[in-house]
């Protein structure tokens, strides 16, 4: 066994215990747990515990080290809560999931299911994207399609497979164009389909200024967008210090009527990145982005250390 398998089975292995073992918890004590858990590793100030610091740096530009430091452990403390719950969330009853979750203007999305067209959710890493997905699949009984990486070892990508599905929600590979074609069908029958968007490194990925500078964030929602005609609902979330997480459903994004494919498909992947800044800006505490994302921090010596 070569040392990455060794890895892979290990963090399976962990996700494996936390599903079966921090459901079984009593509340309180999973919540001092996994706050426990963020304490230490945001003490260590480890690579991700950085880059996290770094892009906060971006968002909060006026921030003193200080305000950085403070904001960077309350963004760890959320990041675990996230995986506190979607380990607890399989065995959450519906009343006990709309209990966690207000949304606000639901109606723009009812609507558009009512219009018939299909309506695509773009979200960032923001709050707890799972809660809000079970939130949908319970209170409003709509059935929605997502897409998820494919992870390493397999055996990982099935539970995150298994978990979702359990959650009622349809879960796809991302594997290029064949996801597309699958979230087009859905779209063009007028479903729902969900996608964590402000993030996407590869060629594919839109250029967008976003908090001063350039990211790339995928074309995906805007092209099946045009492509079906389907309503483009940005959803931002946060907590609030209380056991109730917040959502709110922006207005759509409008396609442009004139120009190129491309340039349709840029314009309304910056209209998302603008929604997905508003909601940041409002509760950068809350937006798990460990990973580099602006263009300029891609150079691997501006890694943090």
């Amino acid at each position: 066994m070569t040392p990455s398998d060794l890895r892979g089975r290990l963090t399976d292995g962990l996700y494996g215990l936390g599903w079966s073992a921090v459901k079984k918890l009593p509340e309180p004590a999973a919540a001092r747990l996994f706050r426990t858990i963020a304490d230490r590793t945001w003490k260590r100030r480890g690579k991700s515990v950085l880059r996290l610091e770094s892009n906060l740096a971006r968002v909060v530009p006026d921030a003193t080290p200080e305000r950085l430091a403070e904001l960077s452990r309350a963004g760890m403390r959320s990041y675990m809560r996230y995986w506190m719950e979607s380990f607890r969330l399989p065995t959450w009853t519906p009343e006990r999931i709309r209990a966690s979750i207000d949304v606000q203007d639901a109606h723009l999305l009812t609507e558009g299911m009512d219009a018939g067209k299909g309506v695509i959710v773009a979200l960032p890493h923001l709050g707890n994207w799972d809660l809000a997905g079970a939130w949908v699949t319970t209170d409003l009984k709509v059935p929605f399609t997502t897409v998820a990486e494919r992870l390493e070892p397999a055996t990982l990508y099935d539970r995150f497979v298994a978990y979702r599905e359990s959650l009622g929600m349809e879960v796809l590979p991302h594997s290029g164009g064949a996801a597309f074609g699958t979230l087009a069908r859905r779209l063009r029958a007028g479903g729902l389909i969900c996608l964590v968007a402000d993030r996407d490194l590869s060629a594919s990925g839109v250029e967008v200024s976003f908090f001063g500078a350039t990211a790339r964030m995928p074309a995906g929602p805007a092209l099946l967008a045009l492509q079906t005609g389907a309503r483009l609902l940005p959803v931002t979330l946060w907590y609030d210090g209380t056991p109730v997480m917040k959502a709110r459903i922006h207005p759509a994004v409008e396609a442009p009527e004139e120009g190129t494919r491309p340039e349709r498909t840029a314009a309304m992947t910056q209209g998302l990145a603008d929604a997905f800044a508003d909601g940041i800006a409002e509760h950068p505490e809350d937006w798990h982005m460990l990973q580099r994302l602006w263009l300029d921090d891609l150079d691997p010596r501006k890694e943090p250390t």
